[in-house]
């Protein structure tokens, strides 16, 4: 089950579970594959989610840099979702986006970090 940083009725924040600190998902309530079967309000309420995210990450964790993407090949099944995620400082320049197991790489409690996260969102 992944920690739940904040909730509407349009869309959910979770962190993704198993991975590392910073790694966020950004899922719409209603089952849609694609970005293209979202609503207008789907899109803009996914949009503004996933900028409140990434301004959390960067004030709370102080990355190198916040990604996003929409990647998905029917995993979830046809549920939409955005990913937005750090590269966090000092990671090795030869290690990939998903590439985080590395001497000296942030640890941390991923359900404490979602509670710091989760007051960005009422702001």
């Amino acid at each position: 089950m992944s920690p739940v940083v904040w909730a509407d009725d349009l869309v959910v924040v979770s962190h993704r579970p198993g991975s590392f600190p910073g790694y966020l998902f950004v899922e719409t309530r209603r089952h849609v594959a694609n970005l293209d079967g979202l609503t207008e309000g789907e899109a803009l309420a996914v949009a503004r989610a996933a900028w409140v995210a990434a301004r959390a990450l960067r004030a709370e964790l102080d990355p190198e840099s916040v990604h996003s993407a929409i990647a998905g090949r029917g995993l979830a099944g046809a549920h939409f979702h955005q990913h937005v995620f750090v590269r966090h400082r000092g990671t090795p320049a030869e290690l990939g986006w998903m590439d985080v197991d590395w001497p000296g790489a942030p640890r941390e409690d991923v359900d404490l970090l979602c509670g710091r996260l989760s007051p960005y969102f009422g702001r």
